[in-house]
């Protein structure tokens, strides 16, 4: 009867891969290679700006329970740009048992290219046990805007998160040297009313740049200044790696600042205009 029980678990769990490759043909970026396992999979490719590559990344079962994997690579050959989202927020559901979730997300932008990696937040119910892993590679001239929301439990029903773990760890690779380690480790509330935590914020998010440089940040530094909701943010620039950090309690206000963020990097870091998406329109 164990046996039977562990091998039901054991298909219930999900192992999902997604590998991407962008390269420039014909001066226009495109998807030429894909290869995909399990749930996880990507639309269409959008062209709304000619030559850039929009994706959006499907995951059709809705959440992620304990023991479920996602594993996505992403790779943006020599002078490709590529933008990629999620149409709606990554769900972490919670965990029935002591087996952990994980998210794995690895990004290598290759010389000259470019990767905005712009998805929807993740969403942590409360009892949750999730490890997120992201690790960006960026070569020499290539450029990356990216950012990662978190919320923690679901304030709109009142509920707080104050069962389960999250460990999450961003680095930045430039040139094949270690810039920025960005680590996050909670388990149930402990972390909730650190000063040096979330101060019993239900919203965490970073939005980050790099390889940047200093002349281009007195704007962005004039967008905070005008941020108009009471939310704690503040912004660091080290090692040619720019960080916009957020405490909130919705993720409306905060993303409608990262967009503004980023429409202005966009503009003066990129040389583009700012093209959002249709799919966030939905």
């Amino acid at each position: 009867m164990q046996n039977s029980k562990s091998s039901k678990d054991q298909r219930a769990r999900w192992h999902a891969e997604l590998k991407l490759d962008y390269q420039l043909k014909s001066k226009k970026t495109c998807l030429a290679k894909k290869s995909q396992k399990g749930p996880l999979t990507v639309q269409r490719p959008f062209y709304p700006e000619g030559d850039i590559c929009h994706s959006y990344i499907l995951h059709p079962p809705g959440g992620v329970v304990g023991g479920d994997i996602l594993d996505i690579d992403i790779n943006a050959a020599a002078s490709a740009h590529c933008l990629i989202t999620t149409p709606g927020a990554t769900k972490f559901y919670r965990s029935k048992s002591d087996l952990e979730s994980n998210q794995i997300l690895r990004i290598n932008v290759e010389k000259d290219a470019v990767v905005e990696w712009l998805p929807q937040q993740n969403i942590f119910f409360t009892g949750a046990c999730s490890q997120l892993n992201t690790e960006i590679n960026i070569q020499p001239g290539g450029k990356f805007i990216g950012w990662e929301m978190h919320c923690f439990g679901r304030p709109a029903n009142n509920e707080g998160f104050d069962q389960g773990s999250i460990k999450s760890c961003t680095q930045i690779n430039i040139n094949g040297e270690l810039r920025l380690v960005e680590q996050l480790n909670t388990d149930g509330n402990s972390l909730a009313q650190s000063p040096c935590g979330l101060r019993n914020k239900a919203m965490q998010a970073s939005l980050i740049a790099a390889p940047f440089c200093y002349k281009q940040k007195q704007k962005l530094e004039q967008l905070l200044l005008g941020y108009p909701h009471k939310d704690l943010i503040g912004m660091t620039l080290v090692d040619e790696v720019l960080v916009i950090r957020v405490l909130g309690d919705h993720i409306e206000p905060i993303l409608e600042n990262f967009i503004s963020l980023w429409s202005q990097l966009r503009t003066d870091w990129l040389q583009r205009p700012a093209c959002a998406p249709r799919i966030w329109d939905t």
